[in-house]
């Protein structure tokens, strides 16, 4: 029995192989970064477990050594050395179950000592599958050691090893059993609340906006970060508070930022709150696009004062003239060759700076935007002074030669650098810096650039004024 019940798993996937055509492969890899105690033990056993189940005789449930540990004890039985052939028996016993009682000794310290870690091995399905089987292979070392039990008929105290054998299972039982019948006071991991977007995760009993709201709150979500002082909380407890939450805000027309609400002792939930309350996601949404809307007519007022600027002409026609408003957070727009992205020169007159590749322009002070006209030419322009108040020429070297201004919105002028790869010269153009940093609140439009880009040797910088 013991030989045939280490072969059953064998025999059962071999002939599930043949009917199927499955080879019963499955992999499991996760990420998990709680400080288990279990895991630490296991990095310390690991390397020694893995040399030991390479050893043939651990293969297939530990059969051979089934067979070996019986040929020990029969042979010894044939010559009359009843101890010996137990001593064979009961080593090959022994073996076996160290080799699956560790497994089950570190499931037994999670689950007493950190719930938390009854994650890390896997998902629920997974470990209730592995505890099973280990249980399982438990079963043949058992069997022998009840076939070569000493023929006694009065009480007999087993051994140490049996006695533990048994302390094992009814440790593991009762502490998974209480695992499983604690759903009141449940706090369901990642996986179970299908936080991780592949299903809806196991966990019964919940809505879709209830785990997502969960997985929120918790930091499960990519883009969450999670609130603080509710990662042990039960679930059911996290959902009867953002309920309650929930009644407050509808109760202000969905305003999570109403009074009542930040008053709250759960206020800490409102900004997952969209995610498990309608009319706070209704309400959110509303300002959002109302948001939106005024941002787009602020831009547009913006833009209508650019444009209403007269259009640069030029002394001599460029290879191109592009115009746009432009938008900073932190003073300047920038220029980038390809590959030189994130290059930030150093300014001369706090105007216009260069390195090969990279390119920066003072626009506004600190956040705003400026109208900005660039041109692209074959050939040095004419000297232009009149009407500017700054003038500032540096060199630029371009190894791509696609050079593209960009500002903080990501928007582009791109084709500046005409005659491909090669030496340029950057000639800037500015108005309206002393009207935007002398007055608090300054016309739209004040800001005026005018860029010209042109073939030209030379590193040197020329402040024309």
């Amino acid at each position: 029995m013991a030989l045939l019940t280490a072969l059953g798993p064998d025999f059962y996937y071999w002939i599930e192989s043949l009917l199927t055509g499955n080879d019963g492969i499955q992999s499991y890899a996760s990420v998990f970064w709680y400080p288990c105690p279990s895991n630490w033990l296991y990095d310390l056993i690991r390397y020694p477990e893995d040399v030991l189940v390479d050893i043939p005789v651990f293969w297939y449930g530990g059969a051979p050594l089934i067979v070996l540990g019986f040929a020990g004890w029969y042979l010894s039985i044939r010559s009359g050395r009843y101890g010996l052939g137990r001593i064979a028996a009961r080593s090959a016993a022994a073996a076996l179950l160290l080799l699956q009682l560790h497994d089950l000794l570190l499931v037994d310290l999670d689950s007493a000592l950190s719930p938390q870690c009854m994650d890390w091995p896997g998902p629920p399905d997974i470990v209730n599958r592995r505890v099973g089987m280990d249980l399982y292979f438990l079963a043949p070392p058992l069997l022998v050691l009840l076939a070569v039990r000493s023929p006694r008929r009065e009480f007999v105290r087993r051994g140490p090893l049996v006695r533990t054998a048994v302390a094992v299972l009814t440790v593991s039982a009762t502490l998974l059993l209480a695992a499983e019948s604690t759903s009141p006071g449940r706090v369901s991991s990642e996986y179970e609340l299908g936080c991780t977007g592949f299903g809806d995760g196991p966990v019964r009993g919940l809505s879709k906006a209830e785990k997502i709201f969960l997985c929120e709150v918790r930091g499960y979500s990519y883009d969450k970060v999670g609130v603080a002082g509710w990662s042990e909380v039960p679930d059911r407890e996290v959902l009867a508070q953002g309920h309650h939450l929930c009644g407050l805000a509808v109760q202000h027309g969905g305003d999570v930022n109403a009074q009542a609400v930040q008053e709250a002792p759960q206020a800490s939930l409102a900004g997952s709150l969209a995610s498990l309350c309608p009319e706070v996601a209704r309400t959110q949404e509303a300002d959002a696009q109302q948001e939106k809307a005024e941002e787009a007519a602020y831009v547009a007022e913006k833009e209508k004062a650019c444009a209403a600027h007269p259009t640069h002409q030029p002394k001599i026609r460029p290879v191109r003239q592009k115009r746009a408003t432009m938008w900073t957070e932190f003073w300047t727009i920038n220029g980038w060759d390809e590959g030189y992205e994130g290059t930030i020169p150093e300014m001369v007159e706090d105007l216009v700076g260069s390195e090969r590749g990279a390119l920066t322009i003072w626009a506004a002070d600190e956040i705003g935007h400026a109208c900005v006209t660039a041109e692209s030419y074959t050939r040095r322009p004419p000297l232009e002074i009149k009407g500017w108040e700054e003038v500032v020429e540096v060199g630029y070297e371009s190894p791509s030669g696609s050079l593209n201004l960009v500002d903080g919105d990501g928007q582009r002028l791109p084709g500046l650098t005409s005659a491909g790869p090669g030496s340029y010269r950057v000639r800037v153009h500015l108005r309206g810096r002393k009207l935007v940093t002398q007055v608090i609140d300054a016309p739209d439009g004040a800001v005026q650039l005018l860029i010209m880009v042109f073939p030209g040797k030379g590193n040197e910088s020329i402040v024309y004024k």
